[in-house]
């Protein structure tokens, strides 16, 4: 009897089991998430989950953005069971960059990438540079982006952002409809508007001023299920936005399967309202049309759609507006941007930038905001770009909108420190400034030097800016983070002095650069730095030339100075060949100087001394390292008449 008992007992727990598997899927296929996650750790418990429970399970909360959760359910999976299907793997990989476990997401993306050859979200992965993760996000270092959660934030969904005349609309849970949404057990979603005004601040800084937000005004374009995502034209006369499928009594309407779909619809301003929306000719009963943006010119409208014939889960189109308000046929912008997974949420700035959310291009896990130049025509398509922290996070990160001009737009992010599920916030973009100041002093005495020509120049030589120092000796430059830069400090009669620094990360940072110029003149010589000769050789190289050029501007602007030159070597070799050899070094040199224009009468002589005159104790059989050779291979270009202070 016990037997039998514990046998019924089996039957009815397997078959409860199978029951509430059934039913979860149900839920799930409805996108009613939060019950079906329920459910299915229902069967869990009982012991009874298969590679399809756990992989749902994983789904579901990769689906409402818990990361945590959904790597703990997809690498279950991937432990017990094998052959799990690729899709799954993907979103294991996603959800391990979520929390920012690049290091495992990279041994799974190579099997994945071992696997499935030729799926588009492999593109420009290299299983050698785990560090591309490092430079997402660390890439906008040399920018300043504030972001800030916006104060009008709800516990609730808030998303989705598109600026018109000072007036900010945005979807929004909040609200009186009742009606919860089983996805994530949130209200259905409204149009919301809300009125904001610019200021500038003590420090000089633009700042948005917000009122209280409000429903959308007009004849039945919020319901009581979805509408969210809207575009409005130039003239402000026209909005698109996107719907839930319902019917003329504001009932959802299903396919076979039982689901609903969205739609974009469009309603006219008249008056201070929005006339009764009108559905778009492309829209469908069993697919979703919906994340309406318009081109610059409103000629041409973007949407998101998961209609057959796409690349992925979801697709970008266009659709061309005609003149007299028809469409034409949508059109897949193609694999420049779609990829396998998702692309949503487009959006084309003033310049033509076309910028979307995509989880299928190169990302920091799930859903990432990229740009790309496929609409600007005046260069070849490359790429879509990760914009990169702090725009994109681990958790989904879309609706991007910005006003190149100001550089002031909105994000939407589920990132744990906002307020809500979803919350909205806006950023500036400005360049990550610093200051390079210094004074310019003479060597030796270290008096303050007036009248030097302080030049900045950039990494590619160009002279970005120049300024010449006062009585103070002081300069200073406002240059860019990150970035190379070199100071160069010229002055007659000084040699000059070059700096080159890489400015740091930190905006307003300072950065002290002091030059110190050394004087040509000095008592009755030109001092330069050590001109060379190849060994045994009386030729003038090119960097003896470059130093011979600073004696040849001290002979221009002194015109009545005379010089006469003396060339020493070291003492080996013998002693009558290094006589000849400084002889001939010295005569190159004012031939040299000659050929540069300057009269030869302005050079008294030219004369070698070979070995007689050493610095030091390097003389004939002395063991001397080649530096101490150095000191006794030069020469002196003495001033022998000419006033050398004349103007």
């Amino acid at each position: 009897m016990k037997i039998k008992l514990l046998i019924l007992f089996l039957v009815l727990s397997c078959s409860l089991s199978y029951s509430q598997t059934k039913l979860a899927d149900k839920f799930f296929e409805n996108y009613g998430y939060v019950k079906a996650i329920e459910l299915y750790e229902k069967v869990v418990e009982k012991g009874k989950a298969d590679a399809h429970v756990l992989t749902r399970l994983g789904d579901a909360y990769y689906n409402n953005s818990n990361s945590e959760k959904a790597v703990y359910w997809y690498k279950k999976a991937l432990s017990e069971y094998k052959n799990i299907e690729a899709e799954y793997i993907y979103k294991y990989i996603q959800s391990l960059r979520s929390i920012g476990n690049y290091e495992e997401a990279n041994v799974w993306f190579k099997k994945l990438s071992d696997a499935q050859q030729g799926d588009s979200r492999l593109k420009g992965y290299d299983p050698d540079n785990v560090g591309i993760f490092d430079q997402l996000t660390s890439k906008n270092i040399d920018l300043v982006v504030t972001l800030e959660n916006l104060p009008f934030n709800s516990e609730l969904s808030d998303f989705g952002s598109f600026v018109k005349d000072s007036t900010l609309y945005f979807a929004t849970a909040r609200g009186d409809n009742k009606k919860v949404y089983n996805w994530n057990k949130e209200p259905f979603l409204d149009i919301y508007q809300i009125n904001f005004q610019q200021e500038e601040n003590a420090e000089g800084q633009i700042v948005e001023t917000y009122g209280s937000p409000s429903e959308l005004l007009g004849e039945g374009v919020n319901t009581i299920y979805h509408e969210a995502s809207i575009a409005i034209t130039n003239d402000g006369k026209t909005m698109y936005f996107t719907r839930d499928n319902i019917n003329h009594r504001q009932r959802l309407q299903y396919d076979k399967e039982g689901t609903t779909h969205l739609k974009i619809y469009k309603s006219t301003l008249v008056g201070k309202q929005w006339s009764k929306p009108e559905e778009l000719p492309f829209n469908d009963e069993v697919y979703s049309t919906g994340h309406p943006a318009l081109s610059v010119d409103n000629k041409t409208l973007f949407f998101v759609s998961d209609r057959d014939g796409g690349i992925g889960q979801t697709d970008i189109y266009s659709v061309e507006i005609n003149d007299d308000g028809s469409f034409g046929d949508p059109v897949n912008l193609g694999d420049k941007i779609n990829t396998e997974g998702r692309e949503m949420f487009p959006f084309i700035g003033k310049d033509s930038t076309f910028y979307f959310s995509s989880d299928g291009h190169l990302n920091l896990g799930l859903l990432d905001i990229f740009k790309s130049n496929i609409l600007t025509k005046t260069e070849e398509v490359t790429a879509p770009e990760n914009m990169g922290a702090p725009f994109n996070s681990g958790y989904d990160d879309f609706a991007f909108y910005v006003d190149s001009e100001t550089k002031k737009g909105y994000i939407s992010s589920n990132r744990p420190e906002g307020k809500g599920s979803d919350d909205i916030y806006g950023f500036t973009i400005s360049k990550c400034i610093q200051l390079i100041t210094g004074t310019a002093t003479e060597d030796r005495t270290e008096i303050i030097l007036k009248g030097v020509t302080v030049q900045l120049i950039d990494e590619t030589g160009k002279i970005i800016a120049e300024t010449v120092t006062k009585e103070d000796g002081a300069y200073a430059f406002e240059v860019e983070c990150n970035k190379t830069y070199t100071i160069l400090g010229t002055k007659e009669d000084y040699q000059d002095d070059k700096q080159t620094i890489l400015t740091s990360r930190k905006d307003e940072e300072e950065t002290t650069i002091d030059l110190v110029l050394k004087p040509l003149l000095l008592e009755s010589q030109i001092i330069i730095n050590p001109i060379f000769f190849d060994y045994a050789k009386a030729t003038i190289r090119v960097d003896a030339q470059y130093e011979l050029e600073n004696i040849i501007n001290v002979l221009r602007k002194h015109k009545d100075m005379v010089i006469k030159i003396e060339s020493h070597t070291d003492s080996r070799g013998r002693d009558k060949y290094n006589l000849k050899l400084s002889d001939r070094r010295a005569k190159s040199t004012a031939e040299y100087i000659i050929s540069r224009g300057i009269e030869p009468s302005r050079i008294a002589s030219a004369r070698g001394f070979g070995e007689t005159r050493l610095l030091n104790e390097c003389s004939n059989g002395s063991k001397c390292s080649e530096e101490e050779h150095q000191v006794n291979r030069r020469s002196y270009f003495y001033i022998v008449d000419g006033n050398k202070d004349k103007e």
